[in-house]
């Protein structure tokens, strides 16, 4: 009886266990797409050049100057990690019904998924622990450290 309810036990760690790095991945994905469909997903989005005229902490605003048949704005706000000097023209999606711009091209595709990139490392640390599944653990932090990792050189 007590090997049976043993057995329980440890099927229990394991489920609940898969199910935090379920709930990990999941979250950080989820959190990933709501800036990366903007990015990602061209057809119909406003796309242009935003020439930052005044940065305050880690915001930006300045005017959008569209590509193709979007209309100008003078003034778009857009959240950037990594400070820029005024005058900087980037490349930038306006989000619909908003004047909230996100970055384009490659940086703002790896800036918008490091949510996911962090929750991989997260999910490795709880692999290797809870899992012993030490291989996949290696590999889920090698791709969240390279996904940072790239976000970080590209912007």
């Amino acid at each position: 009886m007590a090997e049976g309810a043993w057995g329980l036990v440890l099927l229990a760690r394991v489920v609940g266990v898969t199910a935090v790095v379920a709930l990990l991945l999941v979250s950080g994905a989820w959190d990933s797409w709501r800036t990366a469909q903007h990015v990602m997903l061209t057809k119909g989005r406003e796309r242009g050049t935003m020439t930052l005229a005044a940065c305050v902490d880690s915001t930006c605003t300045g005017p959008f100057t569209p590509d193709g048949t979007a209309l100008a704005r003078a003034k778009v706000t857009i959240s950037l990690p990594i400070r820029h000097d005024t005058g900087a023209k980037i490349p930038v999606a306006i989000e619909p019904g908003t004047d909230k711009a996100v970055r384009a091209g490659w940086g703002g595709i790896l800036f918008a998924w490091v949510p996911l990139g962090g929750a991989l490392l997260l999910a490795a640390v709880v692999l290797a622990g809870g899992l012993r599944m030490r291989r996949t653990a290696w590999a889920a932090a090698a791709c969240g450290a390279a996904l940072l990792a790239g976000a970080f050189l590209t912007l």
